[in-house]
């Protein structure tokens, strides 16, 4: 799709300093985890579009340092959570503690207080204390003995689940997934990459550790890109395009629930976040196929038909978009 025209032409924005630290801080990634070049890529157009990522996979395949590394990469609070099953609401949000000094109570804030959030294993808490993460994710705020405590505007959340694991687990409820703009699935690396991983460990090139990773870009740079969303121009067919997609999940007779309009305004933010990350600031339909499906995935409930024929949502969210006419 070529650039399109505007009506009324505008100050081009100069994005180029901000794509060479996209860049930079992907090389950085690539220095320490090996390839999931595309789980990089949808993790930081989810953090630029203001949204919280739900990362699932197997053991092993590196999830919970891909989110500690992307965090580390930018210059802000960094906290992490390890769900479990006695966990408590207010071991996450904080607690209300009797000072013997003032006779008041002060309000110690908890791990959830930070910039960038990872929660690891987020289906290992009870409904409580995940009712309680969702909370927050939604408000952006928490309210507790009748106080109300904002976070900051950077406030971004990196959750890892295993799909395998049953026991001791919490299934997340539909509308609590509806929290996480993105569902990002961690696959098997390919052969080429397992052999480039041993190869690193057998030769010790492993030099690059987490410790040493220093952050590329700064909150407020990253708040100011975020900024620049609302000047990414988006065509009238484009947002047609968009609509006709999220229609067809609520007619498919494979989809027993389809996307809400949340999914549709998701897909939006996300293309433009990802045009960003590009280096243009217009959305071109290419931007819209490449995020949808991991904004739809977790969104879509199936059929028991389409199940057992062993359809999965991710699959059938790609061949629906396939059917949807791409805007020339």
């Amino acid at each position: 799709m070529e650039e399109p025209l505007r009506e009324e032409q505008s100050p081009r924005t100069d994005l180029t300093l901000f794509s060479q630290k996209i860049d930079t801080i992907k090389q950085q990634i690539s220095s320490v985890v090996v390839g999931q070049e595309r789980v990089v890529d949808l993790m930081l157009t989810t953090i630029l579009a203001n949204g919280h990522i739900l990362l699932e996979g197997v053991p092993g395949v590196a999830k919970t340092l891909l989110a500690r590394l992307t965090a580390r990469l930018i210059d802000a609070d960094f906290s992490r959570i390890q769900f479990t099953p006695d966990l408590m609401p207010s071991d996450v949000l904080g607690t209300s503690v009797f000072n013997m000094k003032s006779g008041e109570f002060d309000f110690r804030r908890g791990p959830v207080f930070a910039d960038m959030i990872l929660v690891d294993e987020i289906n290992r808490a009870p409904a409580k204390t995940q009712a309680a993460l969702f909370e927050v994710m939604e408000e952006r705020q928490v309210s507790i003995d009748g106080n109300t405590y904002q976070m900051g505007d950077l406030y971004t959340i990196i959750a890892t689940q295993n799909p395998v694991e049953q026991e001791g687990t919490y299934k997340l409820p539909e509308a609590q997934l509806d929290r996480f703009l993105m569902k990002i699935t961690l696959d098997y690396p390919s052969l080429e990459e397992e052999i480039r991983i041993l190869q690193r460990h057998h030769t010790n090139a492993r030099l690059v550790k987490l410790d040493e990773v220093r952050p590329v870009i700064a909150r407020d740079e990253l708040l100011a890109l975020r900024g620049y969303m609302d000047r990414v121009y988006v065509e009238e067919s484009l947002l047609r395009y968009i609509a006709l997609i999220v229609q067809q999940t609520r007619t498919s007779k494979a989809v027993y629930l389809g996307a809400s309009p949340r999914a549709a305004v998701g897909m939006l933010q996300a293309a433009k976040a990802f045009a960003l990350m590009q280096g243009r600031d217009f959305v071109v339909p290419e931007d819209i196929k490449f995020v949808s499906p991991y904004i739809m995935q977790h969104r879509l409930i199936l059929t028991a038909e389409a199940e057992m024929e062993g359809h999965t949502p991710l699959k059938v969210t790609q061949r629906l978009i396939d059917k949807v006419e791409v805007p020339k």
